[in-house]
């Protein structure tokens, strides 16, 4: 029964693993739109994220049909739990990535990111990459040490953040309120990204430890 479960549950982890690859796309296409009032890019990231929405709703209903039918052991149980959030988390990442392509719509043709914030949005959208990178990776091989390493990759995230605030709240910023409301809310969609993305980080851990 519990070979039943693995050899059908293999499907639901390739589901997270397209999830994976799709919203590390999706963040690196924003972040070029972003940095560049790049319209058509910006564009094509929100309506590529229907993708990732339907990829969601794949990996809802197989663990849903599999718990059903299978009717798994707590071990095997959890690692559907652990499978389902995994998916939550990164149909969240995409619609992140969405939140930072609107900006750049809604500004256009102006730019977004304020010339002043460009070198810390870069440095953030990097950050958000490598830990996506590093996500894609763990969901594929199981890899429960990669995957442990991205609570601590997130410090460098939380640390450009608050730098971020540190420009915009100093004395000599030259753009105004409306330049540092879009800083802010860019900022914080990069940074929640990243917690995100260590979400998912902890349930390839959660999944290892049950396979």
């Amino acid at each position: 029964m519990r070979q039943d479960f693995q050899s059908e549950f293999a499907s639901v982890s390739s589901s997270l693993v397209t999830m994976a690859k799709a919203v590390r796309d999706a963040m690196r296409q924003a972040s070029t739109a972003l940095l560049t009032a790049d319209y058509t890019l910006a564009q094509q990231v929100t309506d590529n994220d229907a993708q990732v929405d339907v990829l969601y709703r794949v990996v809802d209903d197989r663990v849903f049909n599999l718990v059903l039918r299978r009717q798994p052991i707590t071990g095997d149980l959890r690692s559907a739990l652990s499978a389902l959030q995994a998916a939550t988390d990164l149909e969240r990442m995409g619609d992140l990535a969405v939140h930072v392509a609107r900006a750049t719509l809604r500004r256009y043709p102006a730019t977004a990111a304020a010339p002043e914030l460009a070198d810390l949005f870069r440095a953030m959208s990097t950050v958000a990459d490598q830990l996506a990178a590093k996500i894609v990776v763990a969901l594929s091989h199981g890899d429960e040490a990669l995957a442990g390493q991205l609570d601590g990759d997130d410090d460098a995230m939380d640390q450009l953040h608050r730098q971020l605030f540190q420009v915009m709240l100093s004395s000599d910023w030259p753009l105004g309120v409306e330049a540092a409301v879009d800083g802010a809310l860019l900022g914080r969609y990069y940074e929640r990204y990243a917690d995100r993305a260590v979400n998912v980080g902890r349930h390839v851990m959660s999944l290892a430890a049950k396979s």
